[in-house]
């Protein structure tokens, strides 16, 4: 991903223990991240969604939406992640249109990720039983 590069070696660059979350359901979302190195687990309730890895933003949705975290990211191994605030992604969309589509394709994988885990999943009143 060539975004990453960009973000490597910058001073805002936020190292996490393996375990840890770089944030939580419901939190309060003011930025997103990119990992730099190291994978992130997304996580919904007690289900693991996805493996986030090297190079893939996590987060996103928060500024889009400006809603509380609708997941929960905790960092698998130790990683290291670029946090991404409002006004730089404002202007990442702006300067670099390559980024926003970085974005979108990110939250299209993801959503198809979820399509597939949904059509997977048992229906509800689906229990074989005959009346």
């Amino acid at each position: 991903m060539p975004s990453l590069h960009l973000f490597r070696n910058a001073p805002e660059v936020i190292a996490v223990a393996a375990g840890d979350y770089v944030f939580r359901l419901g939190d309060v979302a003011k930025v997103m991240y990119l990992i730099i190195e190291g994978e992130v687990e997304l996580i919904l309730g007690d289900t693991l969604v996805e493996t986030a890895v090297e190079g893939t933003f996590i987060g996103e949705m928060a500024l889009i939406d400006d809603e509380p975290r609708s997941a929960s990211a905790r960092a698998r191994n130790d990683c290291r992640v670029f946090p991404i605030d409002e006004a730089r992604f404002q202007s990442l969309v702006s300067e670099t249109p390559f980024f926003a589509l970085q974005v979108m394709k990110t939250l299209a994988n993801r959503l198809r990720k979820m399509d597939a885990l949904i059509s997977t999943a048992p229906k509800a009143g689906a229990s074989g039983k005959a009346n």
